[in-house]
C-alpha cells in the first residue's frame, strides 16, 4: 500500500511536470496568437512561477498543520479547474490569471507530496525523496513531445485541456488511495504569503516596464515598492506566530547559503531554460513538434542522472554532486550560447544540461531536507519557493534582454552567458551545506536551541 501511495503522488508530480513543459513548447505559438509583445507573453510562464513562489511555503505549513490528504486533493481541484479555463480564453490577460490560479494548486503538489513521503518512508526518506524527483523529468519527456503533437494537430488550448482527464484519474487514486491524519496545531501565515508575492509581484513589473519608454518611468516607483514589501515582510515574519520564513532559522549560514543556490538554480533550470522552445523557433525556426523532440534528450539526461545520484547519494555526500552539476551546466550554457550550427551538436548540449540537472536536483532537495528533518515539508516550501522566485525574476530579465537587444540569437547568447556567471558565482555557496547525510541535523538541532522563541513559544 505505500508503494501504492508513492506512485499516486507521484503521477500528481508527473501531471505537474507535462504541463509545465507543455506550456514551454506551445508558447511561441500562444505568443503569435496573441500578437503580443515577449515580455508580455513572458508572463504567462512567469505568473505560474510567482503563484508557485506565493503558494508552495503556504501549503507546506498547511500539510504540517492540516490534514495532507485534504491539502493534496484541493491542490489537484484547483489544478484541473484552472487548467481546463485556460484552454477556453480567448485574451492574453485573462489566461494570465488562469495561469496564476493553476500555480496555486500545482504549486502544492511537491511540498505536501514529501510530506506525505517522509511519513510513509522514515527509514529511507533520502532514497524516496531523490526517486521522487526524479518522476519531474519522466513528466519532462512525455509533456514537450506530447504537447507538441497536440499544438501541430489541434492548436494551443489542447495542452491545457489534457489536464482534465489526467487529473480525474489522479483524483481517484488520491480519494482511494491517501490516507487521512490528524490535524495539529499551527497557524498559517497568509499576510507573510502575500508579502513575498508583493516583493516579486513588484520586482518583475518593474523589470517588465523597463522594456516600454512609457512606462520606464513607472520601473522605479515599483522597484520602491519591492523594496518597501521586503521591509514590511522582515518586521511582519519576526512577529509572527508561525512564520512562513523563520527570519532566525534563514539568518543561519547554512540556510542562507542553500536558499541562494536554490535561487539561481530555479533562475537557470525552472526560468531560463524554460525559455528553450522560444529559443529554437526564432533561431533554429523549428515547429512545436521539433521544439518537444529537442527537450527529449535533456528529460533523459534527467531521468539517468537524478536515478543513479539517489542511489548513491548516502556514499557520495552533498556537496561534490552540487559542483560537479553546477560546473556541468556552466559549460553547457556557455556551448549553447555559442548557437551551435549542427542540430546533432545541439541535442547532445541538451543531453549533457539534463544530465547536470539530475546530479543537481535530487542533492539539492535532501541537503536542504537534512538541515531540518523533522519539518521536512515546510522546508521543501521554503526552497521551492526561493526556485520559482529566481525562475519568474530570471524570465522576466531574460524577455527583456532578447526584447531589448532585438535579435533572439544575440539577446538568447547573452541570457545564457548571464545564468552561467551566476553559477559560476554561486560555487562557494555549496561548501557553506551539509556535507553529507547526517551532518546537518546535529548543527541544526544546537543552532534551533539558541533560536529565539516565536511569539507563539513566548505566550505560552
Amino acid at each position: 500500500m505505500d508503494y501504492m501511495i508513492f506512485a499516486t503522488v507521484s503521477v500528481a508530480l508527473m501531471l505537474s511536470s507535462i504541463s509545465a513543459t507543455s506550456i514551454a513548447v506551445a508558447f511561441p505559438i500562444i505568443t503569435s496568437y496573441f500578437m503580443v509583445p515577449l515580455t508580455i507573453a513572458g508572463w504567462i510562464i512567469s505568473v505560474y512561477q510567482l503563484g508557485f513562489t506565493v503558494t508552495m511555503p503556504i501549503i507546506g505549513k498547511v500539510s504540517d498543520v492540516f490534514s495532507r490528504k485534504s491539502t493534496f486533493i484541493l491542490c489537484l481541484v484547483l489544478f484541473v479547474s484552472a487548467s481546463t479555463a485556460c484552454a477556453f480564453v480567448d485574451n492574453v490577460g485573462l489566461l494570465v490569471f488562469f495561469r496564476l490560479i493553476q500555480a496555486f494548486g500545482g504549486g502544492g503538489f511537491m511540498p505536501s507530496a514529501v510530506g506525505i513521503i517522509s511519513e510513509e518512508f522514515p527509514e529511507t526518506r533520502q532514497k524516496m525523496i531523490g526517486l521522487f524527483s526524479s518522476i519531474l523529468p519522466i513528466g519532462q519527456i512525455i509533456g514537450p513531445n506530447v504537447g507538441g503533437w497536440l499544438v501541430d494537430s489541434f492548436g494551443w488550448r489542447s495542452v491545457f485541456m489534457i489536464n482534465l482527464p489526467l487529473g480525474a484519474v489522479v483524483l481517484l487514486m488520491a480519494i482511494v488511495l491517501l490516507k487521512g491524519d490528524e490535524r495539529k496545531e499551527g497557524s498559517i501565515d497568509f499576510l507573510g504569503a502575500g508579502l513575498v508575492g508583493g516583493v516579486v509581484a513588484f520586482l518583475m513589473l518593474g523589470l517588465t516596464f523597463l522594456g516600454y519608454d512609457s512606462l520606464k518611468g513607472w520601473s522605479w516607483a515599483l522597484f520602491l515598492a519591492s523594496a518597501i514589501s521586503t521591509a514590511l515582510l522582515i518586521r511582519h515574519e519576526k512577529g509572527a506566530k508561525d512564520p512562513i520564513l523563520d527570519i532566525e532559522i534563514l539568518k543561519r549560514k547554512p540556510f542562507v547559503a542553500a536558499n541562494l543556490y536554490n535561487l539561481i538554480y530555479g533562475g537557470a533550470v525552472i526560468g531560463v531554460l524554460s525559455l528553450i522552445p522560444a529559443f529554437a523557433a526564432s533561431v533554429y525556426k523549428m515547429s512545436a513538434s521539433e521544439c518537444g523532440l529537442l527537450l527529449l534528450p535533456r528529460s533523459i539526461g534527467m531521468i539517468v542522472a537524478s536515478i543513479i545520484t539517489s542511489v548513491y547519494i548516502m556514499r557520495w555526500g552533498y556537496r561534490w554532486p552540487l559542483v560537479l552539476g553546477s560546473g556541468a551546466t556552466v559549460v553547457s550554457l556557455y556551448f549553447l550560447s555559442k548557437e551551435p550550427a549542427s542540430i546533432v551538436f545541439l541535442y547532445g548540449i541538451m543531453l549533457f544540461i539534463g544530465m547536470s540537472v539530475g546530479v543537481i536536483s535530487p542533492t539539492a532537495n535532501n541537503a536542504c531536507i537534512e538541515l531540518l528533518p523533522q519539518k521536512a515539508a515546510t522546508i521543501t516550501g521554503i526552497r521551492g519557493m526561493f526556485r520559482q522566485i529566481g525562475g519568474a525574476v530570471s524570465v522576466t530579465i531574460a524577455t527583456l534582454i532578447v526584447q531589448t537587444v532585438g535579435d533572439p540569437s544575440r539577446g538568447y547568447a547573452i541570457v545564457f552567458i548571464v545564468i552561467a556567471i551566476s553559477f559560476v558565482a554561486a560555487l562557494p555557496l555549496i561548501f557553506m551545506m551539509p556535507s553529507r547525510p547526517g551532518a546537518g541535523i546535529e548543527r541544526s538541532e544546537c543552532s534551533l536551541k539558541r533560536l529565539k522563541p516565536t511569539t507563539k513559544e513566548r505566550v505560552q
